[in-house]
């Protein structure tokens, strides 16, 4: 509040208008009347309800502005004449560059923000670390949350809720669909209590702001400048969840098994791969039954009277469909190896679908 107060009095010889700016509750933080400081402004709504970012009400021009994407703060000037507006947009363009330097100065979020996306040289984060009272050292995991694009939802507002231990997990707005948690942990093997953090998240962004949620995990680190690393293993996991389990939410990227070796592979080498052990268009002739079919024989082990009595079929049925699987790809899936080969084989047929873009991603 100083520093608007500071600009404010600084330009109010060049600005003959009344003007100032208040906060997304309405509640006047400077202004060129000192006397108004504090009061609360009736206009603060609909200046926020309204479609453009500049809105003239009852005489008196608004504009907003946005801070990761919410807007934070609304400038006013009591005037709308041409001259007016120019003022606004330039006195808003320096509320904004004073919250930069605030945040560069003293957030110990927007610090983290900078670490973990690299925008900042590795030799001044400890110096950052330490004038912002950070340890340097801690057991630290990113959490990666992507959430639906909607309107007027914060994920950012309820994680601060959820974690308001503040010296400790920094939680920051990368854009309108993805905010960061890093975590600090009290031990750096407790996966469990690492994937328990993940779906407290999911719970509640479902309860509270009823979006859909996707979360990826990272590995954790122990040291503040080995953050960009669990970041981008928290992408990684989201993007390969989303191509090898993609009924799931949360993808720990210490648990991604054969999708994260998948993923790793070369596009060319994968074709060859299908191409080596399928017949032509043998893969893309099995129908959704039969891929049904398939499933389910592995989710029950290459057991054939539990995988019949669950498709409720009877078990030479199931036999026939094994023996036509067999014939159709040269794949036998009661024999170990053949079924190995085949599951690996769905999982690459996954991979190159998202690269051609047939799947979806997070």
């Amino acid at each position: 509040m100083k520093l608007f107060q500071d600009l404010v009095i600084q330009v109010k010889d060049i600005i003959d208008k009344e003007f100032g700016i208040m906060d997304d509750s309405g509640t006047i933080l400077a202004c060129s009347d000192e006397e108004k400081i504090g009061d609360v402004s009736q206009a603060a709504s609909k200046v926020l309800n309204a479609g453009t970012n500049i809105a003239t009400i009852d005489g008196t021009s608004y504009q907003k502005i946005y801070i990761n994407n919410k807007p934070k703060y609304i400038t006013f000037i009591h005037s709308e004449d041409a001259d007016s507006l120019k003022y606004l947009s330039l006195f808003s363009v320096s509320v904004s560059n004073i919250r930069k330097y605030h945040d560069e100065k003293f957030s110990k979020s927007y610090f983290i923000k900078r670490v973990i996306s690299e925008s900042i040289f590795s030799g001044d984060i400890s110096t950052r670390a330490k004038e912002l009272h950070i340890q340097i050292k801690a057991n630290r995991v990113v959490f990666l949350i992507k959430t639906e694009k909607t309107k007027g939802t914060y994920p950012e507002e309820v994680l601060q809720s959820l974690f308001p231990t503040r010296s400790k997990d920094f939680i920051a707005t990368l854009d309108d669909e993805n905010t960061i948690l890093v975590k600090e942990l009290k031990s750096s093997d407790d996966q469990n209590e690492i994937e328990n953090i993940g779906r407290i998240i999911l719970d509640t962004l479902n309860t509270e702001l009823m979006v859909k949620a996707y979360i990826g995990i990272g590995s954790t680190v122990n040291n503040i400048s080995d953050l960009p690393l669990s970041y981008r293993e928290a992408k990684t996991a989201l993007t390969v969840g989303a191509i090898f389990e993609s009924d799931k939410f949360i993808f720990n990227y210490n648990k991604l098994g054969l999708g994260r070796l998948i993923y790793q592979l070369p596009v060319p080498l994968c074709r060859l791969f299908l191409q080596e052990v399928f017949k032509k268009d043998s893969l893309e002739s099995l129908d959704a039954e039969t891929i049904s079919t398939i499933n389910t024989f592995f989710e029950n082990n290459l057991n054939i009277s539990e995988t019949s009595r669950q498709l409720y079929v009877h078990r030479n049925t199931l036999v026939y469909r094994l023996d036509k699987i067999l014939k159709t790809t040269g794949l036998d899936l009661r024999k170990f190896d053949d079924a190995i080969i085949f599951k690996v084989s769905m999982l690459v047929k996954k991979y190159l679908d998202n690269k051609d873009g047939n799947t979806k991603s997070y």
